[in-house]
């Protein structure tokens, strides 16, 4: 008899009784995060050699404002006080990747507080907000200066158009393969060098922080639909390597709470961001389509998992006769 409750005893201990997903880890907020600037390292020293003075001060603005943003709105809102957790420093290092290099630093300012204040803390804070904060802030800043956010400086100092821009029919000469897996382009700070960013990823995937599939199918459907929408092979390769593909598949489009947590979601859920990024880049009128797809994505991610959620062990389909 004291065996049997011995043994009750230990397996109370070794189960939890909770609502679905089931997760036992170890893991933290505050170590995740930590292993996501770990990864975001090699691109922001990327940054810093090729946009020199510019993108520090980016970097700098955004990650203060977003920390201060985030004490000020929880103090305000009575909530506990969580900076510690170090999101709001991976949102502003996010924000700042996707800012042109000679954005004026009240721009960051106002990007870090759209994406702190409205996209994140009036959701419900990490954990509750519905799309990427960093990539709606950026979208917020496009539709607000569009001027300063689509004019972007090489690193020699040069304004000129990003090599999809050039694509896309704009003025300038392609730069070679090596330029852009090195990241010697025009384009946000934080998203030109291929290298830089794969290194990053390739960390996040070992230690387990991001799962692959999302990632690489989203890639890999990019570059299946502009195929097929005629772009062909010399040019395939600038469309993977550049606009942010890497840098938002890896990194924005595996975050967690704006993503779907079912398997099939998450396929479909890179699926649509691809043929989106795709379409965006062909079809309209804007030579980048990496933010927008995620975002639009994002906003179905509650479809998606409705419609790929399992169904509960044991349910019993109503009798139609009994309604």
């Amino acid at each position: 008899m004291e065996d049997n409750k011995s043994a009750s005893l230990q397996l109370d201990d070794m189960l939890t009784v909770s609502q679905f997903p089931h997760v036992r880890s170890s893991r933290t907020v505050k170590s995740i995060m930590l292993d996501v600037i770990i990864a975001l390292i090699p691109a922001m020293i990327g940054s810093i050699y090729f946009y020199g003075i510019n993108a520090v001060k980016l970097i700098l603005v955004t990650v203060v404002s977003a920390v201060l943003f985030e004490f000020g709105i929880q103090r305000l809102l009575k909530k506990e006080v969580r900076i510690g957790d170090l999101s709001a420093v991976v949102t502003g290092i996010l924000l700042a990747f996707n800012l042109p290099g000679q954005t004026p630093w009240w721009v960051a300012v106002f990007g870090a507080g759209f994406a702190i204040i409205i996209v994140k803390e009036l959701f419900g804070g990490i954990g509750s907000n519905f799309m990427n904060p960093a990539l709606a802030a950026r979208a917020a800043l496009l539709m607000s200066w569009p001027g300063i956010m689509s004019v972007y400086i090489h690193p020699d100092g040069v304004s000129g158009a990003t090599p999809l821009a050039i694509l896309k029919g704009a003025e300038g000469t392609l730069p070679t393969i090596q330029q852009m897996l090195i990241g010697d382009i025009g384009g946000s700070i934080g998203e030109t060098s291929a290298i830089l960013l794969l290194i990053g990823a390739a960390y996040l995937i070992i230690k387990k922080v991001i799962d692959w599939k999302i990632p690489v199918i989203y890639i890999v459907t990019t570059a299946i639909m502009l195929s097929l929408l005629g772009v062909d092979g010399g040019n395939l390769l600038y469309h993977i390597l550049g606009g942010g593909l890497i840098l938002g598949a890896f990194f924005m489009a595996t975050d967690y709470s704006s993503t779907p947590v079912t398997p099939m979601g998450r396929i479909i859920f890179a699926v649509g961001c691809g043929l989106l990024t795709a379409l965006i880049r062909v079809k309209g009128g804007m030579p980048e389509g990496v933010s927008y797809s995620i975002l639009i994505m994002n906003v179905a991610t509650p479809v998606i998992e409705k419609w790929t959620k399992p169904r509960v062990f044991g349910e019993v389909k109503k009798n139609e006769s009994n309604r």
